[in-house]
């Protein structure tokens, strides 16, 4: 049979028939078989394709019957449904009109419910793998990017980046993901490069395990994620602007993707420091170094700025520019809602309170003259300068006592002293017959020491300001002692226990705190009690606390048994509800690739899951820990030892002295501290048993 192609149709067009009927005639067939209607996404993405190729497949169509028998002119479509509404969409947006001629089939036979189920039932779709090749196909053989691509087949432009991601990987790749070899995640993790040959390398590294962490780990071997702090420091631009080259993660959210040569990114880091030590240098330091580290053990000493008052025209400068600002940004809840001249405004004002407030403190000009500053980045990937260090060769010298030339004159000198020592005595005789005895001037002071004790106990706020200026002494003016209270204080360097501890961003914001204050006390320490009394209550507290906080050290070592000390800092921990999961994390550095595998294995059963623990277990240790870290981070576990006790509820009624049972227990017996988790699984050595009898003997003896 041969079809015939018509514009107009009448009711008595043959089964089989092709014609095309003008879209405005085309209704939705009641006995379709599809009720929930396609979705925007699949409407629009057919308009697309219908856009750029015309419709691909007819429309099936049958004649539309009034009760009586007569047509109505309407066809109703029993396939296409999907097309007719794409069709329509393409009318909204003007690019043809309601009577565009469509492609259709008559069928006067089929029963239009079967059909339409038959259409959508007997069909299989493209396999993944081939759908990747070909939009890879598409982009090499015809040239065409993301956003052409996406325009012809209704997809996003990410969505095709994607796929040509996919597409590009190795084909040896592809095909084993065909034959269900791997997972599309397993596939994916590979796309972090597209380098063929090192994507099979790791391919056939692989044991029975291939978790996508794993493989993105072996993948990115060698390169600098996006999110390190040097990569965070140079950017993107910069890096690719110097000939590097970033891989894009496109499958990990939020990934910043990967620095791929990290020698260059050191380079250009490097390049960068030196460039603001050299700005450094300009303020008229007399060195400045540039290192990505901050060395902790260069042994400077180091000074801070002093206060300086401000002129009246700056003071007079700040105010007015202070209240223009206020009155700038009223009304906005954001920068983003300010219009453009309004935010210049607002920045520029910015800028210049910023620089008239930085003349309210200023390095001594001897300082700057015999000192110098380090430049280096912080966790963040920020410059980080650290101003105010003296070498020590550069301290200054005590000058040496002048001596005379010649014997005779220091003859002479000595003569001198010797008159003036005898008529000193002669006063001192003068006075009451003969000196004041050391015993009574022992006596005498003791008298005075107990005197204020007591009134100093009487006075909360002038032994807090004592207390203060003591703490305040030891902590930031190292070396002095001009106080007369008996408080000895240190502050240990938890440098020296864990590593790299400082340049942590809790390392950085004590740090920042502790700078804050040195930059407000005064220059010399003859001055500091004055200072000190002259703070107003809060602040004073401010500065007790902050000094407070330098000497706590509950750090466990082996070789120290105070078990009082650790239960002091739970209970310290309790009181300031400390909470560590803002302060640390557990990674494969800090926890994972220090512990057994049995003991990660417990972590992750508790963490996460049973099943995720026994998933990772036969894993060789480094891999192990890398998928627990991947596992635990974002879950907020902690070991049992950083963990804040939680308080015990109160007892509903206590037993009476008379009731309370008799334990042996005697006031002042060491409080009994619950064992820290250990960090392996291993049996203790013979040396740690014997160390736990002597204890178990010992508390037995008191």
């Amino acid at each position: 049979m041969t079809d015939t192609i018509q514009t107009e149709t009448t009711p008595g067009d043959a089964n089989g028939a092709v014609v095309y009927i003008p879209l405005n005639k085309l209704k939705k067939h009641p006995l379709n078989a599809r009720k929930k209607p396609h979705s925007e996404a699949s409407i629009e993405a057919k308009a697309a394709s219908i856009h750029a190729k015309g419709i691909l497949q007819n429309l099936v169509v049958e004649p539309e019957f009034k009760a009586s028998g007569e047509p109505t002119g309407f066809y109703l479509v029993s396939i296409g449904e999907g097309r007719r509404q794409a069709q329509l969409l393409r009318v909204k947006r003007k690019q043809i009109k309601k009577t565009e001629p469509i492609r259709c089939v008559i069928d006067t036979v089929n029963d239009p419910s079967e059909i339409s189920l038959d259409e959508n039932v007997n069909r299989e779709n493209l396999h993944p793998a081939d759908e990747y090749e070909r939009f890879h196909e598409l982009s090499r053989d015809k040239g065409w990017g993301a956003e052409e691509i996406g325009a012809r087949f209704g997809r996003s432009p990410d969505f095709v980046k994607r796929r040509l991601r996919l597409g590009a990987v190795s084909p040896k790749l592809i095909e084993v993901y065909r034959q269900d070899g791997l997972t599309l995640d397993q596939l994916m993790a590979f796309t972090v490069s597209e380098d063929h040959a090192r994507q099979e390398q790791v391919f056939e590294s692989l044991s029975w395990n291939k978790e996508p962490a794993l493989i993105r780990r072996d993948m990115t071997a060698g390169k600098v994620p996006g999110t390190d702090r040097r990569a965070v420091f140079i950017g993107p631009e910069a890096y690719q602007e110097a000939g590097g080259v970033v891989i894009l993660d496109l499958f990990t959210e939020g990934s910043s993707g990967y620095f791929e040569d990290a020698g260059l990114l050191d380079t250009l880091v490097a390049e960068r420091l030196r460039e603001i030590a050299a700005d450094v240098l300009a303020e008229g330091w007399k060195w400045a170094e540039a290192s990505i580290d901050f060395p902790h053990d260069h042994g400077m000493r180091r000074y801070y700025p002093q206060t300086v008052t401000l002129s009246d025209e700056d003071e007079a400068r700040l105010a007015e520019a202070a209240a223009e600002y206020d009155d700038l940004i009223e009304g906005y809840s954001s920068d983003d809602e300010m219009p453009e001249d309004v935010a210049a405004k607002v920045e520029t004002l910015d800028a210049e309170i910023d620089a008239i407030t930085v003349k309210r403190s200023a390095y001594d000009p001897d300082v700057i003259a015999r000192g110098g500053a380090f430049v280096m980045l912080n966790a963040n990937g920020m410059p980080r300068i650290e101003r105010g260090f003296v070498r020590v060769e550069d301290e200054p010298k005590p000058e040496p006592e002048a001596e005379d030339g010649t014997a005779e004159d220091r003859s002479v000198k000595d003569d001198e002293q010797d008159i003036e020592d005898e008529d000193n005595a002669e006063i001192e005789d003068a006075d009451d017959g003969k000196p004041i005895p050391d015993s009574l001037i022992r006596d005498l002071t003791a008298h005075r020491t107990l005197g204020l004790r007591l009134a100093l106990g009487e006075q909360p706020g002038v032994a807090i300001a004592a207390l203060t200026h003591a703490l305040v002494l030891q902590l930031f003016a190292h070396g002095h002692d001009d106080t007369c209270l008996q408080i000895r204080t240190s502050s240990t360097d938890l440098g020296m226990d864990a590593e790299g501890i400082a340049d942590t961003k809790a390392g950085e914001a004590l740090a920042a705190r502790h700078d804050r204050w040195a930059e407000q006390l005064p220059g010399d320490v003859a001055d500091l009690w004055a200072f000190i009394v002259a703070l107003d209550g809060d602040s004073r507290e401010g500065l007790l606390a902050h000094c407070v906080s330098l000497t706590v050290n509950a750090v466990k070592t082996p070789w120290e048994r105070k078990n009082r000390a650790l239960a002091a800092a739970d209970v310290m921990a309790e009181a300031v509800s400390l909470d560590m999961t803002a302060n640390w994390t557990a990674t494969k550095a800090s926890y994972f690739g220090r512990v057994t595998k049995a003991h990660i294995a417990k972590v992750v059963n508790e963490a996460v899951s049973p099943e995720a623990a026994e998933r990772i277990t036969p894993m060789k240790k480094p891999d192990m820990a890398e998928a627990a870290e991947q596992l635990v981070g974002a879950t907020g576990w902690l070991p049992a030892i950083m963990r804040t006790p939680e308080p015990e509820p109160e007892a509903s009624a206590q037993p009476s002295e008379a009731e309370a049972p008799d334990t042996g227990a005697q006031d002042g017996d060491a409080v009994e501290v619950e064992a820290v988790e250990a960090v392996t699984d291993e049996q203790p050595s013979e040396a740690e048993t014997q160390d736990s009898d002597a204890s178990e003997y010992s508390a037995a003896a008191e």
